[in-house]
């Protein structure tokens, strides 16, 4: 499906009835929308509307060429407006890695649109820039995100030898044929260029804040980019019902490696808070209240 919006044109993954409860999946760096495909099987079989982009750079029609761009603004911009075109008033808003950070920064700024937020693996911006300030480990587990603005010298490295460190990333994980279409679809012209933008964009317009909305946060435990200070962090910037996660002895790519075990999460925090508004100011006892 292509999603035609003012930002351009979004490829995209839908499946599940056109009446059924919209949700939207965003995924990360360096995948596609096909990282979902467990999800949007399993959402769909239980009647969900699911639409699943490749997000801005990944999606062809929707390239610009400046990492000014690929700002957190404007990423946010793109899921009011693809969701907008789908004519979804209200939605239920799932990301992973990069796809994770941009679902925060959207239920911060558009928590009446919003219905439920799912993050994997990416903790709130707030407490990843708390443990970055405070954690020595954090620091270096996120020592990539300031290499990578290098350019072009990250694109080469990445793509030299059939791609031999792109290929490394999902440290056999992701199924073969999936590494294998992610590898293809960034290696055309402009792809990886346009996906490593989204690091070299700079630091986000604004500042976040506490998320009021129903929110399910999974980390796992053998995850390389985000550590244990500050997926535990995450729940002091979480204000409205919060369910934290942890999954043993799994890495970063959950959706993929773990699919079974997310799948159940994802479903039961959906059925949790089914009517729209109906618990996004509900008290937590799983979360401390109050905006750090």
């Amino acid at each position: 499906m292509n999603i035609s919006t003012g930002a351009g044109v979004f490829d995209a993954i839908v499946a599940g009835p056109p009446e059924g409860r919209p949700v939207l999946l965003l995924h990360g760096f360096p995948q596609t929308a096909m990282a979902w495909q467990r999800q949007i099987a399993a959402l769909a079989a239980h009647g969900y509307r699911v639409v699943a982009p490749d997000q801005r750079g990944y999606s062809p029609g929707a390239r610009p060429q400046h990492p000014a761009d690929y700002r957190v603004n404007l990423l946010v911009d793109d899921v009011v407006a693809i969701t907008e075109a789908l004519g979804w008033a209200a939605f239920d808003l799932v990301g992973h890695d990069w796809g994770g950070a941009v679902a925060w920064w959207t239920a911060d700024a558009h928590p009446g649109r919003v219905r439920t937020l799912t993050v994997v693996s990416t903790p709130h911006p707030g407490a990843l820039a708390t443990t970055l300030r405070t954690d020595d480990d954090q620091r270096e587990r996120s020592r990539y995100m300031i290499d990578w603005r290098e350019t072009p010298a990250t694109e080469e490295r990445m793509l030299a030898h059939d791609a031999q460190m792109l290929r490394a990333f999902y440290a056999g994980k992701v199924p073969r044929d999936s590494a294998d279409a992610y590898v293809r679809h960034l290696s055309r012209p402009g792809a990886l260029t346009a996906a490593l933008n989204w690091y070299r964009a700079g630091r986000p317009d604004g500042t976040i804040g506490g998320i009021d909305v129903p929110t399910l946060y999974v980390w796992s435990t053998n995850d390389s980019a985000f550590g244990p200070r500050a997926a535990q962090e995450t729940g002091r910037w979480v204000n409205g019902p919060y369910r934290f996660e942890i999954l043993q002895d799994v890495s970063h790519w959950v959706p993929e490696e773990a699919p079974d075990a997310l799948n159940r999460l994802l479903l039961e925090h959906l059925r949790a808070h089914g009517a729209y508004g109906s618990a996004a100011n509900s008290p937590s006892v799983n979360s401390p209240k109050g905006k750090p």
